[in-house]
């Protein structure tokens, strides 16, 4: 209908991707300061922190885009989509994967809203416009059902995956922070000085555990309550093995309990837990490769093993033919 083929859209893909990968490569080869970042926003939440603001409702944009966000605000507050049941579980989730902006909220249940309509003229434009499923008509009301599904689920599907990466990201490299934190805590610095030492130590090497590291030490030196900044440092990685070491610094600092065996004690387990988890994939290898085996590496086999023999077999025949 609009003079858009089949053809187009297919060089129009290619096009695009090839952008990308070349956009991959480029990004790949520069080097970057995982923790340059970061810092503004620490030294924003410090200043925050200083100012008494963590209890308060009071919202601040964070981004460039004021007006925009400020509006994306008045449309959630007309629909109340910040005064839901689940608002309190989706910040939490959104402190797990790294968005701790008070806008963040606002801005992925605006998201939510917007992307189904956005799947439904994105599907409307295919079906209609371009003409996909032409010869199908009766498939055309599944696939526009599918894609504002798709695009209804996109925003969650980005969180969850956004969380599993930067939960995957500190369980890796905690084993390392717990051995500098038994190094720091034989050293007899405190608490706060010990967490502001492995986040500087680990800032290029691990910067998700160096981010929270930094943000509850600042935690730890102005809130009133210790064990509120060490349980919300529980709250924002959902890890099991940073809730024992959470559990553990808030005993230590409860009952005044040496905090170095603790610390290397837990390291070892984080260490055999660890090594438990890489002896668990590469047990499931071999189920794994089985099915690669068999449709592409075995055929390619047979074709190298059997084809000379074949062919030898083919050219006698062919000599020997009375033809």
């Amino acid at each position: 209908m609009l003079g858009i083929e089949t053809v187009d859209l297919v060089s129009l893909g290619v096009v695009i991707i090839a952008f990308g990968v070349v956009f991959m490569v480029w990004n790949s080869g520069i080097k970057r300061d995982p923790m340059q970042g970061r810092l503004k926003h620490l030294n924003e939440r410090k200043d925050q922190l200083r100012a008494g603001l963590i209890s308060t409702n009071k919202r601040q944009s964070n981004i460039k885009n004021v007006d925009r966000v400020n509006t994306m605000r008045k449309i959630a507050d007309k629909l109340k989509l910040l005064q839901t049941e689940s608002t309190d579980k989706i910040s939490i989730l959104l402190a797990q994967a790294g968005y701790r902006n008070k806008d963040a909220l606002v801005i992925y249940q605006f998201s939510r809203l917007i992307m189904p309509a956005l799947g439904g003229l994105l599907a409307i434009f295919l079906i209609y416009g371009v003409g996909i499923l032409a010869d199908s008509p009766g498939m055309r009301p599944l696939a526009g059902i599918g894609i504002v599904l798709v695009f209804f689920k996109l925003p969650d599907i980005l969180l969850i995956n956004a969380k599993s990466k930067r939960t995957d990201a500190i369980r890796l490299s905690l084993p390392d922070a717990l051995d500098l934190m038994v190094v720091c805590a034989e050293a007899g610095l405190t608490l706060d000085a010990t967490m502001n030492r492995v986040a500087n130590e680990l800032g290029k090497a691990a910067p998700e555990m160096a981010e929270e590291f930094t943000i509850t030490s600042i935690e730890l030196s102005f809130l009133p309550n210790r064990r509120t900044a060490l349980m919300n440092l529980a709250q924002r990685v959902d890890l099991p093995s940073l809730g024992s070491l959470i559990t553990t610094l808030v005993q230590s600092e409860r009952y005044g309990t040496p905090l170095a065996a603790a610390l290397r004690t837990l390291s070892a387990e984080s260490r055999n837990e660890r090594m438990m988890k890489a002896e668990e994939k590469a047990a499931r290898l071999p189920a794994i490769l089985t099915i690669p085996l068999i449709l592409f590496i075995l055929p390619c086999l047979f074709i190298v093993l059997l084809g000379p023999a074949t062919c030898k077999v083919a050219d006698t025949f062919i000599k020997n033919s009375p033809i």
